[in-house]
């Protein structure tokens, strides 16, 4: 029964896939005259800034422009390429003078809006309010961000003033507790792990599912012929993102679900709140233990956290979530992943090392190209966020349609660590709320104003978010 469902789930996925890229701006623009909100809220963090304005008053590399309806990418943000038609580019935004210069100033204030974190995150808000129905009220994941013992003010999500959240840097365990034992706890209680509610998988017609996939895809490479050129184009942009995700819900032979990196599917007793979701089992490639902060790893986990994330909210767990990539002042050994430019065997580049790059924006310091580098790696995983969340079907769209994601990082300029001119893009649709693949220049104005932006967008009744205090940020929402 249970490779029935998921097949059923599969082939349903990659059905609707075909659909997905004729609704065009009409069906949009339905949604957002009938007042539809946001469902759910992602955070994507990342650390140690960008390359933005220099010391020497050079252009910042991360600002989008405006160009004639279009979004011109900078070069930190390219790799968003045709997602930037999903995406809001907030240029100007400031995060106040307090603690300026100072990265754990700038992660207390970044989704708090109040110096010193003396105040509820934006993220813990929204969990308690607009989610506090979902079985899961807040999900907060990381990669490397527990590392080292890592202190209070390493977290970016305030459940109170002055109190920080840890987020569950081990994938294995974050998905355990999702997916297997008790999954819908009362909303008033936070879940926990519970090693002795694990059910080992039982044996799985891996073939049969194998062979419905490739049916389901043979059934969409059939249509792409009958389609002319624009379409075409369409389709196999929804193809390529949803193959992708598609290969993470193939459920690994039994011999393979260990402690050693692979997910296990809960077991058929145990049901989602939302009766549609197959409870697929993901493959992860990174080991938990003693290697889950081994930085070569590390590309691996932050990808099985962003899985994660995207299956419990497409199977209504939750609501609101928060992937936090490393830490502030991030020692995490960029150089030291494989298959990418940064990778160099003979030299450990680290995130904050490389972030401080010098006064200019010189392209023989190696420091400086390194740091560009790691920007660009951390603005590729942002996309491949949005990427599935697109390629999941959902009411008349996407996941992404009916979402609003976040990317931030607690300063602008990582050589500056100055908190103004903040790179921050927002991402979906909010069911309406919120229309993308545009540029928003908003210079001096507070980013609490955003937040508050996001709240409404989520159907929250907010006048304004932390100390800024008043209003919404102006044009942001439709």
């Amino acid at each position: 029964m249970r490779s029935i469902a998921r097949r059923r789930f599969l082939q349903a996925a990659l059905g609707a896939a075909s659909a997905l890229p004729f609704y065009g701006l009409s069906q949009r623009s339905a949604r957002a005259n009938g007042g539809e909100r946001a469902r759910r809220l992602i955070v994507f963090y990342f650390p140690d800034g960008v390359a933005g304005r220099s010391q020497n008053g050079e252009p910042s590399l991360w600002e989008a422009r405006p160009a004639g309806g279009d979004v011109t990418l900078s070069e930190l943000l390219m790799p968003l390429g045709d997602l930037r038609r999903e995406c809001v580019f907030l240029n100007g935004l400031t995060m106040g003078g307090t603690d300026e210069g100072s990265h754990p100033g700038g992660a207390k204030k970044l989704l708090t809006a109040v110096d010193g974190g003396n105040g509820e995150s934006i993220d813990q808000y929204l969990a308690r309010t607009v989610g506090r129905d979902a079985p899961y009220r807040h999900l907060y994941l990381g990669a490397g961000a527990t590392q080292n013992n890592a202190s209070g003010d390493k977290f970016i999500s305030y459940a109170s003033a002055g109190v920080t959240v840890a987020p569950d840097d081990d994938p294995l365990r974050a998905f355990r507790r999702m997916f297997t034992g008790a999954v819908t706890p009362p909303p008033a209680m936070m879940p926990t792990p519970d090693a002795g509610t694990v059910t080992p998988p039982s044996t799985v017609d891996d073939e049969a599912d194998r062979l419905a996939l490739e049916t389901a895809l043979g059934d969409l490479n059939d249509l792409r012929g009958r389609l002319g050129t624009s379409e075409r184009v369409k389709l196999d942009a929804h193809l390529e993102a949803l193959r992708e995700v598609s290969a993470r819900l193939v459920r690994p032979p039994a011999a393979m679900v260990t402690d050693a990196g692979v997910m296990m599917a809960a077991d058929a007793g145990m049901r989602a709140p939302n009766p549609s979701c197959a409870m697929p089992a993901m493959r992860f490639e990174a080991p938990t233990g003693a290697g889950l902060n081994a930085p070569e790893n590390f590309p691996a986990v932050l990808r099985a956290q962003v899985d994660t994330t995207v299956l419990a909210m497409a199977c209504g767990l939750t609501r609101v979530g928060v992937i936090q990539s490393s830490q502030h002042t991030s020692e995490l050994i960029m150089s030291r992943f494989r298959d990418t430019d940064m990778y160099d065997a003979r030299f450990d580049m680290r995130s904050h090392q490389a972030s401080h790059y010098g006064a200019r924006q010189d392209r023989s310091n190696r420091l400086f190209t390194d740091f560009v580098k790691q920007v660009r790696w951390w603005v590729s995983q942002f996309a491949y966020l949005l990427q599935s969340l697109r390629a999941m079907p959902e009411g008349d769209g996407t996941m992404l349609d009916h979402s609003v994601v976040l990317l931030c990082s607690e300063v602008s300029d990582g050589n500056t660590h100055t908190h103004s001119d903040m790179p921050f893009v927002l991402a979906g649709r909010a069911g309406g709320c919120i229309t993308p693949g545009r540029v928003l220049e908003r210079r001096g104005a507070r980013h609490g104003q955003m937040l508050a932006a996001i709240a409404r967008s989520m159907g929250a009744d907010v006048a304004g978010w932390g100390d800024a205090g008043n209003g919404v940020l102006p044009g942001l929402l439709s």
